[in-house]
């Protein structure tokens, strides 16, 4: 309650946290705004029955469940992310745009926002085809124009949803699109109780002791290494002045455990579900692409081989994204800019091989535990049987980490006021 108070307390602050609530009311309204024309009832009795959507539908906040007008949710943007974040390290052109400061990073985005579009329009064909040939009798009657004005309005939902993540990090709360996908898991999170409640019998409650278990742990777990890091000297050279010595100080550069946050998570479940998602597009097909697609969707509904995956992509990209926003050789050339230098390491280069070098130890650390959590809930699965305690897991392995960065920039704008306040 301190901390409320002293939230509501700082004029600014208080503006900015009242926006982004507004804006996650906007985004859950419109996430139970149904698209016309859709029998929710088979729908929802579709998405139990199947495993990929079914998660989709949670991440998303229930808004394929719903049908509705943002049913896609951020995931063409997350996914026309993904794209422009690996062309930065494979193409020199988006490489050096990336090295222009805020402006090159405004140019990507711009071509992460033009991207989401067709992506959008993709999946969204893909969606309402999939569904219009399970024979679950979600459509009433699919004409043509029906179906494009579907994919005018999911695409136009998701867009809707771009703009609102972007509004809410321009506040500096957190980051908007981690946000969104936060608020769609927390507001799942009372349907899960009441299936639990309603489902619950004396037979299951040593499964949800050791679920219970496996989120004090996770929330443990993702809490350590968040707030992790190594602390690296840095002396700043002396300057004499008057024959004596002045000026000089010393200071420490934190590194972080885990400097990516929960972005490697997202990134690694929008790949797994990639290629289950588009073999469901031609399961029905006869011949050769058919039994392809059967094969894919049987190997990644295979439990150990979903979890090695999902394994391997948490590491990795945890490894990926710590490249992209920490450089090493940009803060070795601000330090010798500064006259500053890590006691025993001489400036330049050797400075630049020595963060690597320590960067590299923690995020081995980080990105091996990361993925430990990530799996865990699948390894109580393996034990339970239970699908949605695997679901869960997930979930709460994301609303964590998105509640500690809320909390971290909270904090660090409240800091910020008060050495204006007391200057």
């Amino acid at each position: 309650m301190e901390i409320f108070r002293k939230i509501w307390k700082v004029k600014d602050l208080r503006k900015s946290v009242l926006f982004v609530v507004l804006m996650l009311v906007v985004f859950r309204m419109a996430a139970h705004i149904p698209v016309p024309g859709i029998n929710t009832e088979n729908l929802g009795q579709f998405l139990q029955n199947n495993q990929i959507l079914g998660l989709l539908n949670v991440f998303s906040g229930g808004t394929i469940e719903n049908f509705s007008v943002v049913m896609l949710g951020v995931a063409p943007y997350i996914t026309a992310s993904i794209i422009f974040q690996l062309l930065t390290m494979v193409l020199p052109k988006f490489e050096e745009m990336s090295k222009e400061g805020e402006a090159g990073q405004a140019k990507i985005n711009n071509y992460t926002r033009i991207t989401a579009v067709p992506l959008a329009l993709l999946q969204a064909f893909g969606l309402i085809k999939l569904l219009s040939s399970s024979q679950a009798g979600v459509f009433d009657a699919l004409t043509t124009f029906k179906f494009v004005s579907i994919m005018v309005t999911a695409t136009a939902g998701t867009i809707f949803l771009m703009w609102i993540g972007e509004l809410i990090t321009e506040k500096r709360i957190g980051n908007g699109i981690s946000i969104l996908i936060f608020s769609g898991i927390v507001a799942a999170l009372p349907g899960v109780v009441q299936n639990i409640i309603v489902n619950y019998n004396q037979a299951d409650f040593y499964n949800y002791f050791f679920f219970a278990i496996i989120a004090i742990v996770t929330i443990v777990g993702v809490v350590f290494i968040s707030e992790g890091q190594r602390m690296i000297p840095v002396n700043y050279a002396r300057a004499v002045r008057g024959g004596r010595a002045a000026g000089s100080s010393v200071s420490n550069l934190p590194l972080r455990v885990n400097m990516a946050g929960v972005i490697p998570i997202i990134f690694a479940i929008s790949l797994v579900l990639m290629p289950s998602m588009i073999a469901q597009f031609f399961v029905n097909n006869t011949g050769a692409i058919g039994d392809i697609s059967k094969k894919i969707i049987e190997l990644f509904n295979n439990q150990l081989f979903y979890g090695i995956i999902y394994f391997v992509f948490v590491f990795g990209f945890t490894y990926f994204y710590t490249a992209v926003i920490f450089q090493p050789q940009k803060i070795a050339e601000n330090l010798q800019r500064q006259g500053a230098f890590i006691p025993g390491i001489r400036p330049g280069k050797q400075t630049e091989e020595y963060l690597s070098r320590i960067m590299s130890r923690l995020v081995f650390s980080g990105a091996i535990f990361l993925a430990v959590i990530a799996v865990l809930p699948l390894i109580l699965k393996a034990f339970t049987g239970t699908q949605s305690l695997a679901l869960g897991g997930t979930g709460l392995l994301i609303v964590v980490s998105v509640a500690i960065d809320i909390a971290r920039q909270i904090e660090a704008q409240m800091t910020m006021h008060e050495y204006d306040r007391v200057s």
